[in-house]
């Protein structure tokens, strides 16, 4: 039977295989024309995205984007309607897994990874599925080794260099094709301390820690991608060319360092397919491994958050303890009472009186997290719920909130986020920062809300404008006034319907 229409497009995805068969030199120069995919005929007025099913062990990026490869629509492409993209190899990823005889995987140890003159390149710590650990490699020989501190103090390799084994002992990796590696690794602990824990809190170092605290705080602050407003800072692997770009130059002219984190999602752990629900769950469920070692507290902070004090204060505050720290959601706004759901029904029952909070800003003691498995644990959990379509709605929000009652949070005082949805006006003098959550009343678009709510707003982004458009070289566009704001406002329905799943 013939169908004179279609609710939904039977096919959904376009395919090109794409084999590198011999390296083509050009005979301009010594550039090299790698192999293509060429998609011709596609439907002009559908969202499409352009992505890449490669090898488990690769970390492919786009190094070449114009566009946004997450949201191309060719009919917005003026004439041409054609759009062209270059992909790099840039790593490739060194799995493994460590065991222990007789005993669970020692979760925490901590690895490192490097070369023969500098053995400290790259660092990670096992986790308890599987004993699963990973870091980025290239070609080469590497030696990996337990870590300095308690990691080589409880434990040795087992079978190390010339069969005696000592907290020097390493192991030999080669990775000689592009097809990555799985090493398998056993430990064994020292001889008389078989029975003491390698996950303790150090309370030893406590004092040691006041003196460091505040120093160097400013490294240590991530802003992360949230809704349209601005998708530039993200995790490396959901990067666009433009922002890798864009964000050295800015680090040079505002006088900050940066770097770039990636972390390839296990395949042991289900998977996300939408790019918003992929950047959430790399908010929460890797930050025990996706930063360096060295790194001992981190500071979240949503894209759409305008900073109003020293983040330093907060870097500084007394967590008491807890691994992570959120501001729970205001409760002022007595209009917004109909919308708040987890005071009834099945969040109101798992939280037992806990607060809900809201996941915009937020701060890992990683030091802690890691002492804790707390990235083990809601990794569990997150197993768990994510295979059902109906759980974890709203996923870096949802995770942490339904967890605290094994990863404890810290509720930090509610001026540290203020939001006029949840909030009202009567608190909003006292906010240390201003979060752009949507109104599910109103549904007010953020740029408009933004420069109605946020009085510094203009400035702020016309710098923002300014700075970008030194950087690229682009003509810089007249920045509209606040009256002329709300006759300008042509967001994207789409994009505004994924904010509106993003934050209540």
């Amino acid at each position: 039977m013939i169908k004179s229409s279609l609710a939904d497009l039977p096919l959904k995805n376009y395919y090109r295989y794409v084999v590198p068969s011999m390296d083509d030199f050009s005979s301009a120069d010594s550039s090299i024309n790698g192999p293509k995919a060429f998609f011709a005929n596609m439907p002009l007025s559908k969202t499409l995205t352009m992505n890449l099913d490669v090898p488990e062990p690769w970390l492919v990026e786009p190094v070449i984007a114009v566009h946004d490869l997450d949201n191309i629509l060719l009919e917005n492409l003026v004439d041409t309607r054609t759009l062209q993209a270059v992909f790099e190899l840039e790593a490739l990823v060194l799995t493994g897994h460590c065991s222990e005889k007789d005993h669970d995987p020692p979760r925490g140890l901590q690895l490192i990874l490097g070369t023969k003159t500098t053995p400290h390149l790259f660092d990670t710590i096992v986790m308890a599925n599987l004993g699963y650990w990973q870091m980025k490699v290239s070609p080469g020989v590497w030696f990996l080794q337990l870590a300095p501190g308690r990691s080589s103090e409880l434990y040795v390799l087992k079978g190390g260099a010339d069969g005696i084994e000592n907290k020097q002992s390493s192991k030999l990796i080669t990775i000689n094709d592009l097809r990555g590696k799985v090493v398998h690794m056993d430990v064994v602990k020292r001889k008389g301390r078989e029975h003491e824990k390698l996950l303790v809190s150090d309370d030893d170092e406590e004092d040691l820690q006041e003196t460091k605290k505040g120093s160097g705080w400013n490294s240590n602050l991530l802003k992360w991608a949230s809704g349209f407003i601005s998708s530039n800072e993200q995790p490396k692997s959901t990067e666009t060319n433009d922002a890798t770009d864009l964000i050295p130059r800015m680090a040079q002219e505002y006088g900050f360092e940066c770097e770039l984190i990636t972390y390839k999602w296990p395949t042991w752990l289900h998977k996300q397919k939408e790019k918003q629900r992929i950047i959430w769950a790399y908010k929460i469920l890797f930050l025990d491994v996706i930063f360096p070692l060295s790194l001992e507290k981190v500071i979240f902070v949503d894209a759409d958050q305008v900073v109003r004090t020293d983040m330093g204060e907060l870097y500084d505050m007394d967590i008491k303890g807890k691994p992570l720290a959120y501001t729970p959601f205001c409760d002022n706004n007595k209009e917004m009472d109909g919308y708040r759901f987890w005071r009834q029904g099945f969040w109101k029952d798992h939280l037992r009186g806990k607060p809900y909070h809201i996941s915009a800003l937020y701060v890992v003691d990683l030091k802690k997290f890691r002492e804790t498995a707390a990235g083990d644990n809601l990794r569990v959990f997150y197993e768990t719920l994510s295979k059902d379509p109906n759980s974890l709605a709203n996923l870096d929000q949802d995770l942490p909130n339904y967890a605290q009652h094994v990863v404890p949070i810290f509720s930090l005082p509610q001026e540290w986020l203020w939001c006029e949805s949840w909030c009202g006006n009567a608190t909003k003098s006292r906010a240390k920062t201003i979060d752009l959550c949507n109104n599910p009343m109103t549904k007010e678009p953020k740029l408009q809300g933004a420069r109605r709510i946020v009085s510094e707003w203009p400035d702020l982004d016309s710098e923002a404008s300014k700075i970008t458009a030194k950087i690229l070289g682009d003509d810089l566009e007249p920045f509209p006034s606040p009256d002329q704001s709300k006759d300008l406002i042509t967001e994207d329905p789409l994009k505004e319907d994924m904010e509106s799943k993003a934050e209540l």
